[in-house]
């Protein structure tokens, strides 16, 4: 009988959680940007997730090949999924056929349980670590984090883990497309993959790139992130898809290639004259006044210094 209260209170608890009403679809598409031939991007709002931009502040990628499409990063829920398929049926009415998942941060992949939902059985591509991170739990937290952020907007959506691991110079091959896999290491995370197409000069950098818009380095590497980018610039590359902000030349990758190096070298510099963190700040704001309009730099900027003086503090140990 306790047995049976107890389970049935479980339930109780439950309940809010799985009978859960799915939130409004996007108030607004977003048109896709061809960036190169038979390769499109979305690119999403700036900003963290709100009710405003309901969840959806990343850059969904889909390329066309002979067997189908492939979409890097579909998004934060199944209402920004729905809307990624959405806009490829407008372009292709070939099926997705691969998702490559960049790294472990939600808002780049949650979305998938829409592209699985279309095309059930379709192959997503992932780090292994990602894949091990996810199973640990952190789709959960994700989730939790995109409805509290977004107060309820992304609701409905559920966790739909990578199935395919990729490791570092794999290629796969789909419908006459390259995608090579690179992977450095600790960047913006330890779960990071970047993906190029040699035929099209086209390297997908998710987070380890943002352009006018600053990210979170609180789970990444100043200097892993920096040889990241060193890579993708010497890649062959001539079109960089960063996980923020705008597409566009090596002006897309080096911008924030800059900013991380101008933090890390000055935090070097003022931890060699024995100064803490909170000291540090105000004497590198002149330098980085380059960066100074870009979205999240008054919010981010200070965790910067202080996650680059952790990384200085350790590296001289």
């Amino acid at each position: 009988m306790r047995t049976s209260l107890s389970l049935l209170l479980v339930l109780v608890l439950a309940a809010p959680l799985a009978w859960a009403e799915k939130a409004p679809p996007l108030r607004k598409s977003y048109p896709p940007e061809q960036v190169a031939e038979g390769v499109w991007v979305i690119h999403g709002p700036l900003g963290v997730p709100s009710p405003e931009n309901q969840g959806f502040m990343n850059n969904p990628a889909f390329v066309v090949t002979d067997a189908g499409v492939v979409v890097v990063d579909p998004g934060s829920s199944v209402q920004v999924g729905e809307m990624v398929l959405g806009e490829i049926r407008k372009v292709t009415g070939k099926p997705v056929v691969a998702v490559f998942d960049t790294h472990v941060h939600g808002d780049h992949w949650l979305a998938n349980q829409a592209i699985v939902e279309a095309f059930p059985g379709v192959k997503i591509y992932a780090h292994p670590r990602m894949i091990e991170r996810v199973a640990q739990g952190a789709g959960e937290q994700w989730l939790e984090v995109m409805r509290d952020f977004t107060k309820g907007a992304t609701e409905g959506t559920r966790v739909v883990e990578p199935n395919a691991p990729v490791e570092d110079q794999t290629d796969i091959e789909i419908g006459g497309f390259t995608f090579r896999i690179l992977h450095d290491g600790k960047a913006h995370t330890d779960t990071d993959i970047m993906i190029l197409l040699p035929q099209k000069s086209v390297i997908f950098l998710g987070d380890n790139a943002g352009h006018g818009r600053m990210l979170r380095m609180n789970d990444g590497s100043f200097r892993g992130n920096l040889r990241a980018l060193e890579r993708a610039l010497a890649s062959g590359a001539k079109v960089f898809v960063p996980g923020h902000g705008r597409s566009g030349g090596p002006e897309a990758a080096t911008e924030y290639r800059d900013y991380l190096q101008a933090v890390y070298d000055g935090v070097k510099a003022l931890f060699e004259e024995d100064l803490s963190d909170f000291e540090m700040k105000p004497k590198l704001l002149p330098k980085l006044a380059r960066w100074k309009e870009w979205v999240d730099f008054d919010e981010l900027v200070g965790s910067h210094v202080s996650l680059a003086y952790l990384e200085v503090e350790a590296d001289a140990f």
